[in-house]
This record gives structure tokens, sequence and C-alpha cells, in this order.
């Protein structure tokens, strides 16, 4: 069964047309690059993420300071989001994606500085700088966009998330071995995400040539347009307040049942080595099988895949509030489910952000969304860690449950109202 969605006026995609033979070959290449920048940037950013908590822990014998780590590079996504939807419109995605990518390696020279002052503030700062690594990969997704078929946009935009894969695999496993490099243990993984972080820098600044966006219909107009206009095109597009909300649920579901999931396998005295499986279980439910979810995407229509990830949030929401802590195999079943639904709401969802506007406005509605979607998370896991300190893990996953359910409800009516589904 597959279905056919006809827009509503608000969605509006001026750039319809079938793209010329030059413009196909020029997307191909654009996706290859972006590809193989993510894979450097995933190794950056997982190789530092892998051991900030411990660094920070070790550095100031806080537990407390430990949580702020992962709290410290997610904020630094959301503050640099925007600033770099400004450059992407004004100069291009080359300039913009470069960007992010230098100030994280900035960041990661901080934290090397940071160990070797031990000092955990230093740390922190470091942090935030090395969140430009994250955010320089999400705007990625987008950029891969930039010149494709509307009816390919979810594979092209998932083919990119899915390349993160890679580097997040290799980068924990590199984290060790960097202690050889004579640096120490604490500034070994952050010598490591420097390099990442600059090669994909240079990766972009030479390969992502043309610029994608210098051959986007319109371009003079997306460069002239200020992100305050991206808050109104936002406001005046049901559809696109509807992705917008995609985004953020999935991923504020996803941040803050993933990162207490660590602490209640703890509780039950798991090893390091159990938890690390069970994450990298989690990891790979969340990119894997995304091109299958962009795939999916473009076949049936934006609306229906994000009812599944709804689904799935639910359904991992479920079986993690009935999961003990010393149970890691149904741990494990609860956070492969919930990588599933956080794909299906970000490919589905960015999907459909992008067909809900015009192409002029794209970039400004783009910033703002990673800027929600960050801000998001790093909320999410503040709240999760308040909820697991005052109540439990369970009533956490219940929250989120009830939260899942809500969202789904909105995606059910607001979907259907807002576009014309036709099964055949």
């Amino acid at each position: 069964m597959s279905a056919e969605v006809t827009q509503t006026p608000d969605a509006q995609t001026p750039d319809a047309q079938t793209p010329d033979a030059q413009t196909l070959h020029v997307q191909r290449r654009t996706v290859r690059v972006l590809a193989a920048s993510q894979v450097l940037g995933g190794v950056g950013v997982a190789t530092g993420v892998a051991v900030s908590s411990l660094v920070a822990a070790r550095l100031s014998g806080s537990d407390t300071i430990a949580g702020l780590a992962q709290t410290s590079a997610v904020v630094g996504a959301a503050l640099v989001a925007l600033p770099l939807a400004r450059i992407a419109a004004r100069s291009g995605r080359r300039p913009s994606l470069a960007t992010g990518y230098v100030l994280a390696g900035a960041g990661a020279l901080v934290c090397v500085v940071a160990t070797a002052t031990r000092l955990w503030p230093l740390l922190l700062l470091g942090l935030v700088f090395f969140g430009g690594g994250s955010a320089a990969g999400l705007a990625s997704r987008y950029a891969a966009t930039d010149l494709a078929e509307p009816t390919r946009r979810g594979r092209d935009l998932s083919t990119v998330v899915w390349a993160t894969t890679v580097g997040s695999v290799l980068g924990p496993n590199l984290a060790g071995p960097s202690a050889r490099l004579g640096l120490g243990q604490d500034a070994g993984p952050y010598v490591i995400s420097t390099v990442a972080f600059g090669l994909a820098a240079l990766l972009v600044l030479l390969a992502l040539r043309p610029d994608p966006l210098s051959l986007v219909e319109q371009a003079p107009t997306v460069a002239a347009r200020s992100l305050r206009r991206g808050w109104s095109v936002l406001a005046a597009a049901p559809t696109a307040r509807l992705a917008l909300a995609a985004i953020v649920v999935s991923h504020v579901v996803m941040v803050g049942l993933m990162s207490m999931t660590p602490v209640h396998m703890g509780h039950g005295g798991a090893t390091l080595k159990v938890i690390g499986l069970v994450i990298s279980a989690h990891i790979a439910g969340m990119y894997a099988l995304s091109p299958v979810v962009g795939w999916l995407a473009d076949r049936l229509g934006r609306i229906p895949v994000l009812v599944l990830g709804a689904g799935l949030l639910g359904a991992s929401a479920v079986v993690l509030a009935g999961t003990g802590a010393g149970n890691a195999e149904q741990l494990t079943v609860g956070l492969v489910l919930l990588g599933l639904g956080w794909s299906c709401g970000l490919v589905a969802g960015s999907a459909l952000l992008i067909d809900s506007v015009p192409a002029a406005d794209r970039t400004a509605v783009q910033g703002l969304s990673d800027l929600a979607m960050n801000v998001g998370g790093a909320a999410g896991g503040v709240a999760a860690g308040a909820v697991v300190a005052s109540e439990s893990y369970a009533v956490l996953a219940t929250g989120a449950a009830v939260l899942v359910g809500a969202y789904l409800m909105v995606v059910l009516f607001g979907g259907w109202r807002n576009q014309r589904l036709r099964f055949v």
C-alpha cells in the first residue's frame, strides 16, 4: 500500500520541477561529499563525547559537573545553529559547514588545554564550542536536500544521516588507543577530535563545489532573507509547525530516556561493558536504518512515517517503564525501538519541513529547527535527571509515553487535516 500526498497551499514547493542532468550530477557529488564529512565529523563528536563525562568527573571530583559535560556540548550546538544558518543564507553551505567544524576543532583544542591544566570550567567552555561539530552535522542533512528532487529528499537526507553511523562507531573505539599519543588518557581523545574536525572542514571547503545553494533557483532571494522571516514562515505554515514538533519531540524523548538508561543500569550493578553494548545498540537503531526510513518517507509520505515513529517511541517508553535495572536484554530492545522512533521523527520531520516552506525561506527555518531541537534535547536531559533523582526511571519512561501519546494525536489529526492522503 502506498500513499500519495497532495499538499495544501501552505506547503509550497516552488522547486518541484524535474532537475536537469547537470543538477543531478552535482547533487550526487554533494551527497557523497556530505556523507564523507559526516563520517569525519561523527568521529570527532563521538570520540570526545565518549570520554567527556569521565574527564569532567576526574577534573572536578563531582558527578554533578560530569553531568554538565554533555549538556555543554548540546547547548553549544544550539547556540551555533542560528549563526550557521545565517552564514549559509548569505554565503552558502560551504563556509557555513566549515565554520561549524572549525569551531568544534577549536573547542577540542581548548579541552586539550583544560586536561593539561586540570581546569574543569575550561573543559566545559571547550565543550560548548565542541557543539559546533554536532550543529554542522545536523545542517549537513539539510544541505543534502538543496538540489534534491522532491521525491528523493527523504532518501538523500537519510543517506547523510546514515553516514553518522560510521563515525559514531569508530569514534569511541579510538578513545582508548589515543592514549598512546603520549598526551595522557584525558587529552588523547580530544586530539583525535581536533584532527577529525579539521579534516571535515577541509573536505567541505575543497570538495563541496559548486556550493549547492548557489544553484538553487531564487538564490539571491535566499541570501536576502533574515532569520526573523523564518519565524513568520513557521507561524503561517501549520505543516511546517507540525514538522518542527516532530523533530523536537522525537529528540526530547530520545535524549531523556537514553541519557538516564546508563544511570538506571548502574543502579542494577551493570558493568561499563554491558552499558556500552546497550548504548551501541541504541545508536545503531538511530542511524543504521535511516536510508530505509528515508525511502519510506518518499514512498509512503511523511505523515505515515511520523505516525510510525511516534508508535515506536511510545512502544519504547512502555517497554522501558516496565524494565528493571538488571534486565539488559529488555533495555536493549527498548533503546533500539527508541533509536528507530527518533530516526523516523528526524528524517520524515526534516523532509516535511523542507516540503512545507518556500525555497527562499528554508535556510532560516532550518536554523530555527536545529536550535529548537538542541534546546529541547538539553532541557530533556536536565528534566530526565531531575525526574530520576526525585522519582524513578519507570516514572520517567511513563511520562515519556504520555508525551508521545499527545504528540501522536497531534500528528494524526494535524497531519491529516493539513495534508490530504489518498491510499492506493
